[in-house]
């Protein structure tokens, strides 16, 4: 793959993860989370390429 291909990747998924954590710390300390374990749901989608990509996992409130 070319090196324009690999930025363009790497600075969408920094995005991805950066803007992603922000939002979900932000919401958690709204809720007040302590100890509670919630399921997560990202889904990156690529309309042009049919591509629908799906990622879950939990993640745990502060203690």
């Amino acid at each position: 793959m070319s090196d324009d291909f690999n930025m363009s990747m790497r600075k969408f998924l920094k995005q991805v993860g950066v803007t992603s954590q922000q939002a979900i710390e932000e919401a958690m300390r709204e809720a007040g989370t302590s100890g509670k374990e919630f399921q997560a749901k990202a889904v990156i989608t690529i309309e042009e390429l049919g591509l629908e990509h799906v990622v879950t996992g939990t993640i745990k409130g502060q203690s």
